[in-house]
């Protein structure tokens, strides 16, 4: 009986797992790019085409822009009105913006800008030529140019400089009835309503209220205690890689901008500070990679030239440095010729080393309140992992390579083990020392208060490739030839 009831159940999961071409089916997802091409080169009525691409988020209809031809976005820009057009453009990379922009006159193109928020206003207005952003600015209300001129005031690298004018901001003496109209009044112009900022008589920064909390509060209800008193926020002029960490852990849709004074300049949304991380992320990566700055595929050959050359010539002459170092071992290398050929593993697996505690570093350095004792704890954590590391690989290393020469290459039992462990034991030194390197080396520059990125991948690597052959060539010197007296 129970047999059958087994039996059943399994038939019965048979039945009811889908096959693979059910999930493909249920994983498949609409083109919503490739149709809306299709309605803008249709035969539909101007009245048709508009209503059909209104059923389109902004985001894909960006996203076909690049797919269309100069007219057929002209064609699209006539459709829609200022507004939905700078909903748009909000989802375009301001470079790309700046030359769809050109299909349009200089009226038509600050309509767009004046209903777009003002820091993607700002960042437009930066990929125009300075005679064009002039008659633009001109062209915008006295309270556009104000809001522009604010963020534009900010450094790139300060957290100003991504904030929003785009929030709602009451007075904290205010009651429930007063709040909710105020709150009415003001979202008809900005529709980041869902945390309400509080100032006090004086227009200080007093707190925030939620939307959700403000909607259900009963008459009665006073708005002091809506308010949440201790809401976070940051001053403008604090740089992004100094309060980034700050704000992504409080995870809020919001968080407040102030000045010195602390009044509400701005505010810094979710999807700012996602675009923020993603941005400090590429940058990082790139400095990672031995560039000075990011690149992208319309980049011209002179500016990725330029932003390479630099790291590359301090690159050439660490690797100078390490041929020369290489030189003064020619003596062992002439008596033990079969150990070069083992060079690029001990050279390989220390870069591995040295870069995986590199990025680990980097990562654990984002948290500016780290103790001298918890940065000593990991350098010794991560010299004790490239300890064990190296253990384990260099006993591998001594097991195979010492079979692989006395099999294959048919030396005696002596040379090959002998040879072997010298490799094993050069492996668990240079990995243990590479590790120890890739975390002080960001911490040095971290401390001297330069960005720990700059600790490049490459310059770890070219930097422990010059421990790696001090460390193998000198390990055979001593224990191969002087101790051994092993000779080919």
């Amino acid at each position: 009986m129970e047999r059958k009831d087994k039996e059943a159940e399994e038939m019965y999961m048979e039945d009811s797992r889908p096959n693979e071409t059910e999930v493909d089916e249920k994983l498949e997802r609409p083109d919503y790019e490739a149709e809306i091409i299709e309605i803008v080169r249709s035969n539909l009525s101007a009245a048709e085409m508009k209503d059909r691409l209104e059923d389109y988020h902004e985001n894909d209809i960006a996203a076909a822009l690049e797919n269309m031809t100069a007219s057929e976005r002209k064609q699209l820009y006539h459709l829609m009105d200022s507004d939905m057009l700078s909903d748009i453009f909000e989802y375009v990379d301001e470079e790309e913006a700046a030359e769809y922009l050109k299909d349009l006159d200089v009226k038509e193109t600050a309509d767009i800008i004046l209903h777009m928020d003002a820091d993607k206003a700002v960042d437009l207005l930066r990929q125009q030529d300075k005679e064009k952003r002039n008659a633009l600015i001109a062209l915008l209300d006295d309270e556009s140019r104000r809001d522009i001129a604010l963020i534009a005031s900010f450094d790139e690298d300060e957290i100003g400089s991504r904030m929003t004018t785009n929030y709602v901001v009451i007075k904290s003496n205010l009651t429930i009835k007063q709040a909710m109209h105020s709150m009415i009044q003001q979202a008809a112009d900005n529709d980041n309503i869902s945390k309400i900022y509080v100032t006090d008589e004086d227009d200080i920064f007093y707190g925030a209220i939620d939307l959700t909390d403000l909607i259900i509060a009963r008459q009665g209800t006073s708005l002091e205690s809506l308010i949440v008193t201790s809401y976070p926020y940051v001053y403008g002029h604090e740089l992004i890689d100094d309060c980034i960490e700050d704000i992504k852990e409080y995870s809020e849709d919001s968080i407040t901008i102030l000045d010195k004074e602390k009044h509400i300049i701005g505010v810094i949304t979710s999807q700012d500070t996602i675009q923020v991380v993603d941005d400090e992320m590429g940058e990082d990566y790139a400095r990672l990679a031995g560039l000075t700055a990011e690149e992208d595929l319309k980049e011209p050959l002179f500016e990725s030239m330029k932003k390479r050359m630099p790291w590359l010539i301090v690159l050439l002459v660490l690797g100078l440095l390490v041929s020369s170092v290489v030189g003064v071992f020619e003596g062992v290398m002439s008596e033990l010729t079969m150990i070069v050929a083992f060079q690029s593993l001990i050279l390989d697996m220390s870069g591995n080393a040295g870069t995986q505690s590199l990025a680990v570093t980097i990562r654990v350095l984002m948290d500016e309140n780290l103790t001298g004792g918890q940065k000593a704890g990991l350098v010794f954590k991560e010299m004790k992992v490239g300890f064990f590391n190296g253990l384990l690989l260099g006993l591998i290393s001594f097991l195979f390579i010492g079979l692989y020469i006395y099999f294959i290459k048919a030396r005696t039992l002596l040379f090959s083990f002998a040879v072997s462990a010298c490799i094993g034991l050069a492996l668990l030194l240079a990995m243990m020392i590479s590790s120890c390197t890739g975390t002080v080396i960001p911490m040095f520059f971290h401390k001297i208060k330069v960005d720990p990125a700059v600790a490049s991948g490459p310059l770890i690597t070219t930097v422990n490739d010059l421990v790696a052959v001090i460390t193998y060539y000198g390990l055979a010197w001593i224990m191969l030839l002087n101790v051994l007296h092993i000779v080919e």
